[in-house]
């Protein structure tokens, strides 16, 4: 491919290439996702790509150059001590099922639990509520400051890295993804979020948004060098699926790193949990959500949520190697749970957020 005379000049070469559903090479892929971070390309431009490159369907090589390019970018919080220790449970978002937070909620439980987790997320662009706004309402800071960090990692075994505030070049992208979500295009940036973790934890438990992606995307996880992780995956129904793993369907969970190549039950009931709808375990809003977790914590709510949040508790356990087995993390949470652990160190990160602010 010859040498284009700008970054726009490359994605719209790149655009066309994509537009015969050919992949793009691992180099190709890297300059694209440079062109996207950079500001001169207009918003049309970067549209027309990731809408092209979305149709046909994104590569694990794109997804792998994509993910190790805005690494590069990423802003270091100097926490590579903690690093092989810690977690960070995430899922890719767009599935558009208004399920409540799991995924933050899992993380404030295992921290709680003693497990170091390096939470890594955004507002919500898709849903009513994202990680960072369920976050927010703990007091959390969003700006970033590393000494605040590893304060907060070493006192509560919990930090959160805000997307913006360690990806500065996301600030030229989410003007197009903006865009794109108001049309419910998914994008590569709906998969690369989880896969660009600044602390870079060595262990993660992953939710993607359609089963077809827990291959590729455990193969990426591997090749960024993970130390253990889980991608897994609910299809609630033939045209609906959730990111994460919930007792309202059937899931699936593909191993990457320690847990490559283990293969594991679908069924809720098949690890202790009552099945039940869709329904049950949706959320709201920040405000919300921020109640069920209070509800959570002082466990007066119970049933369908719980159940659906202790799945991914006892799942993330067992992906740090902090329980034996899923069905093992999945009563070793509810042990804590039940203790009021929670409810104690959401009291304190809260007080300790009021005096560093």
């Amino acid at each position: 491919m010859a040498s284009p005379a700008s970054t726009t000049d490359l994605l719209i070469e790149l655009t066309q290439k994509l537009s015969t559903r050919v992949s793009l090479e691992f180099d190709e892929a890297s300059k694209a996702a440079g062109a996207l971070a950079s500001s001169e390309p207009p918003v049309e431009t970067k549209e027309s790509f990731l809408r092209e490159l979305a149709r046909k369907g994104e590569s694990p090589e794109e997804v792998f150059a994509f993910a190790q390019e805005f690494r590069k970018r990423a802003i270091d919080p100097k926490l590579e001590e903690i690093s092989p220790r810690a977690i960070d449970i995430v899922g890719t978002g767009g599935d558009k099922s208004g399920t409540f937070n799991f995924s933050t909620a899992t993380a404030l439980l295992l921290a709680a639990m003693g497990v170091p987790v390096m939470k890594h997320g955004n507002r919500s662009i898709t849903s009513k509520s994202g990680s960072a706004d369920l976050i927010a309402s703990l007091g959390v800071s969003m700006e970033g400051d590393h000494d605040y960090l590893r304060s907060s990692l070493e006192e509560f075994n919990f930090c959160f890295f805000f997307a913006p505030a360690f990806h500065p070049s996301f600030k030229e992208i989410m003007p197009v993804r903006k865009r794109l979500a108001e049309t419910g295009t998914r994008t590569i940036f709906n998969l690369l979020g989880p896969l660009i973790n600044p602390g870079k934890p060595a262990n993660q438990l992953m939710g993607v948004f359609h089963e077809s992606w827990l291959p590729p995307i455990a193969g990426a996880l591997d090749s960024l060098g993970l130390e253990s992780a889980l991608v897994v995956h609910c299809k609630i129904s033939e045209t609906q699926g959730v990111d994460e793993l919930t007792v309202s369907g059937a899931n699936f969970l593909e191993g990457a790193g320690r847990l490559k190549g283990q293969t594991f039950p679908s069924a809720p009931s098949e690890y202790g949990l009552t099945a039940a709808p869709l329904v049950d375990i949706q959320g709201g809003d920040a405000a919300q959500n921020s109640a069920i977790l209070r509800k959570i914590a002082d466990t007066t709510q119970t049933g369908p949520i719980v159940d659906t949040l202790l799945f991914n508790a006892g799942a993330a356990l067992f992906t740090c190697g902090r329980a034996e087995s899923i069905p093992h993390g999945i009563e070793t949470s509810r042990s804590a749970l039940q203790s009021g652990i929670l409810t104690k160190w959401m009291d304190r990160f809260e007080d300790f957020n009021r005096k560093q602010s």
